[in-house]
């Protein structure tokens, strides 16, 4: 259950968010620009590509680096083909997870190797497999780590993972792997790199607009703005004791709805389901008619349920990647009508009008800031506080 007096008590938001959740998504404007920086330094503006790459392969672990594979392939998939490298091991631990190459891969193939760790083992060695192919590497990674002194040479190239002044790397990958501070360190250097390299359009210009537009949003969605007037804080509100369909429109949108999904049950311990329309309708569409359904209630409508937790009814959650009167197709009102004629609840979200990569920033930032504030608020997380006078 969510304790909604606290959404709008911002000291005592403060006092439970003691892994700076709230902090990492009110500076995720500045961490583009520092790792814009970073991608600078490292020389990715210099570079000569002979060509575009036949596909990008893309290693990680964990939510952040499996968000970035996701942004990644829909943003350059009309390019060339993006395929995340699936980790496998006995256990989610840097020493235990390992990649494999494909055996098609070659040296006209580009892996990218985004973590917040740096420690794995399995990445130094998935390295080494790629300069045996002559494949070009370049890892996004805290610097003076195994992984960073693997990646060298001629074919290779180390972007520096961009942290805040008062963070530590160790306290980084301990606290905030999961965090929105993570996905936009290791996500900026490679919308850097694929723009040089001619997959994605994001130029230096277009990475400030996109670092403006979450400063905007982190105002429009910080702890000090009420819920009435908060998208992120209505939006958490709206999901609590649900069960979240996220029903994505626009190629930009899926991998959002993607990461929220992802993050709702990493931060927030609330399980959640997304889909891109049209195909959500008829893949969630008995869940509106079953034991998930608004309407739903047990056989035995009279007995005693104080003691019982409360049940989860479906919400749909309609997330586009433009705004509703931009035109073109939409499943929009078929969405709204299937979910209204089983009395579900729909929450709704578009972004501001924008270049794709800061309406994308805008629907990362607030599906953040909503997951966080779901993290905070829940009963058993958050400390004991007195709301406001």
């Amino acid at each position: 259950m969510l304790d909604e007096t606290l959404l709008d008590a911002p000291d005592a938001l403060a006092l439970a968010d003691r892994r700076g959740l709230l902090r990492g998504a009110a500076e995720a404007g500045a961490r583009v620009r520092t790792a814009a920086r970073h991608a600078a330094e490292a020389g990715i503006d210099e570079l000569s590509p002979e060509g575009r790459p036949r596909s990008v392969l893309v290693a990680g672990p964990g939510t952040a680096a499996a968000g970035v594979a996701d942004l990644v392939g829909a943003l350059a998939g009309a390019s060339a083909p993006v395929i995340r490298l699936q980790p496998t091991g006995v256990a989610p631990a840097a020493g235990a997870l390992r990649w494999a190459l494909p055996g098609w891969a070659g040296s006209v193939d580009l892996l990218l190797i985004p973590t917040t760790d740096g420690s794995e083992p399995g990445l130094a060695l998935l390295v080494e497999q790629a300069y045996r192919r002559g494949i070009t590497v370049v890892a996004v990674a805290p610097k003076n780590t195994p992984l960073a002194e693997a990646v060298s040479g001629p074919r290779g190239l180390l972007v520096p993972m961009a942290m805040a002044p008062h963070e530590s790397a160790e306290e980084y990958e301990e606290t905030l792997a999961a965090g929105p501070g993570s996905l936009w360190a290791l996500f900026t250097p490679l919308l850097a790199l694929l723009d040089r390299v001619g997959l994605v359009e994001a130029p230096s210009e277009t990475l400030e607009k996109v670092a403006d537009r979450l400063d905007r949003t982190a105002e429009r969605c910080g702890p000090a703005i009420a819920t009435y007037s908060n998208p992120a804080k209505t939006l958490a509100a709206e999901l609590a004791d649900s069960l979240p369909l996220i029903w994505t429109e626009g190629d930009a949108a899926g991998p959002v709805g993607r990461r929220f999904a992802a993050v709702l049950a990493e931060l927030a311990g609330l399980p959640a389901l997304a889909a891109e329309l049209p195909e959500a309708l008829p893949a969630h569409g008995v869940l509106l008619a079953g034991d998930y359904a608004a309407g739903a209630d047990p056989d035995d409508f009279f007995r005693d349920r104080v003691d019982e937790a409360q049940a989860l009814r479906a919400r749909v959650v309609l997330l586009r990647d433009r705004p509703a009167d931009a035109g073109g197709l939409t499943a929009g009102p078929a969405a709204r009508e299937l979910a209204l004629s089983h009395g579900t609840a729909i929450s709704e979200l578009e972004p501001e009008e924008g270049g794709d990569l800061e309406t994308l920033a805008e629907l990362l930032a607030v599906t953040d800031f909503a997951a966080i504030y779901l993290a905070l608020a829940s009963a058993g997380i958050a400390p004991q506080h007195r709301p406001a006078d």
